[in-house]
This record gives C-alpha cells, sequence and structure tokens, in this order.
C-alpha cells in the first residue's frame, strides 16, 4: 500500500519559505517527547540513545532494532523495535515550518485502509487522535484472520513522526508501556536540507555514520522481514 505518498506541488521551496514560527507539537503540551534535536532535556534518556541518523531511540536493554528497506538494494527508511513480544516500526517525515500534517494524513491512512477492507475507529491517545486498526491476514493454514495495528502521529518543527504498534501493545496499555516510553523518548534530527512535506527523513544503521538519501514510503507492512538487526544489551 502507498500510504504517505508524496505530494508534488512544489511543496519544497513553500515549505522551506514559509517564515511563521514552527508548529507546536502534542508533545510539548504534554511535556514528554519526541523531541527535536535542539531542545533534548538532560536525563531523558539515562541508558543513551542509538544513532539511526534521522532517529535517535533509547536504549533498552533486550530491545531487538530491524532496519526497514523499501526493496533489495533500496537504503533503510524506517526502524522496527522489538520489545517485549510486540513491535513498534518508526517513520521521520519532513513537515512544513508552520503546520502539522497529521491531520491531513489521518484521512489518507483511514482511506487507505477502506481500500484494504480494514475496520478502524479512531481513539484517544497520549498525543490526541490514534487510528486503531484490524487488518485483513491470511494464517498461515490459509484461514482469514485480522491483526491489530495502532497508528500514532507526532507533529514537530519541520518533521511528523509516525509509530506503528503491532502485537498486544496494539490493544493492551500494560502491554505498550514500554515501547510508548521509547517513543516519548525518541529524539527526531531534521536536517537543514529543503524537503518535501513527507519525504522520509534519512536513517541508517546503528553505527553507520553516512544517511542514505530520503526515498519512497512503501507502505503498510510494518512485520515485513528486514535485514539488519541488533539488539540492545
Amino acid at each position: 500500500m502507498g500510504l504517505f505518498s508524496r505530494r508534488h506541488h512544489d511543496d519544497a521551496e513553500a515549505a522551506e519559505a514559509d517564515q511563521e514560527e514552527p508548529a507546536r507539537s502534542p508533545a510539548q503540551d504534554v511535556g514528554t517527547g519526541p523531541w527535536d534535536a535542539a531542545d533534548v532535556p538532560d536525563g531523558s534518556a539515562p541508558a543513551g540513545r542509538i544513532d539511526l541518523g534521522a532517529l535517535r531511540v533509547p536504549a533498552v536493554d533486550g530491545m531487538q532494532l530491524r532496519m526497514e528497506r523499501a526493496g533489495r538494494g533500496a537504503e533503510a527508511s524506517a526502524v522496527v523495535l522489538i520489545l517485549g513480544g510486540s513491535t513498534m516500526e518508526l517513520r521521520a517525515f519532513a513537515a512544513p515550518r508552520s503546520a502539522g500534517i497529521w491531520d491531513e494524513l489521518r484521512a489518507d491512512i483511514a482511506a487507505e485502509l477502506t481500500r484494504a477492507k480494514a475496520t478502524y475507529e479512531l481513539v484517544d491517545g497520549d498525543y490526541g487522535t490514534e487510528i486503531l486498526a484490524q487488518m485483513p491476514v491470511r494464517t498461515p493454514e490459509g484461514r482469514s484472520g485480522t491483526v491489530a495495528a495502532r497508528f500514532i502521529g507526532v507533529d514537530g518543527p519541520r518533521w511528523f513522526l509516525r509509530g506503528v504498534l503491532q502485537g498486544r501493545a496494539a490493544t493492551d496499555d500494560g502491554a505498550a508501556r514500554q515501547l510508548r516510553e521509547v517513543f516519548a523518548n525518541t529524539v527526531v534530527v531534521r536536517d537543514g536540507t529543503a524537503r518535501p512535506p513527507r519525504e522520509i527523513l534519512p536513517l541508517h544503521a546503528p553505527g553507520v555514520t553516512a544517511a542514505p538519501e530520503a526515498e519512497e514510503l512503501p507502505g503498510l507492512d510494518p512485520l515485513q522481514p528486514g535485514p539488519t538487526i541488533a539488539e540492545v544489551r
């Protein structure tokens, strides 16, 4: 599925030329992150953070990281965090300086879910409205089933961060606690490159210094296996 596909209206020039005040993040209103790289409070990640390029995620003992790619040979566009039997996919996007994009993207996600014959509802979350979806799947035995996915969105200054929870964390607050804490203490590093809204901010594998070019969002499949797995110890 092509969720969050980029729009081409000469967005880059329009967004970067906008001189109004940056959009206020819902995270600022609740007193937590996700944080912009310029506003990270001291002590917000006692064990340190893992540098993935545009994202820096808190280090948590036993957490696994898997870098996601759009296809063979493509560069990383998302990271999947595996912790406590659940997963959370993180992607960071460029956004306009003076307006958030989560309201607009929720409508796009809802339309895509409808086309995929999934059911969904809008629910209240830590940062406002979230989407809780039941997505159709085919079991290994060939039966029809569903899997829950919860979409979380936060608008920051010139960036947007999306999280997708799957597994028990999608529907169980207790099971989601650790992954939500990771989300709340993630740092988004927005570079100075002019980018159109919705362009993915570049990621790299842990320990790699050169970040890849931003690329198109490949679609809704946060559990598709990827080639890079690391575990935090």
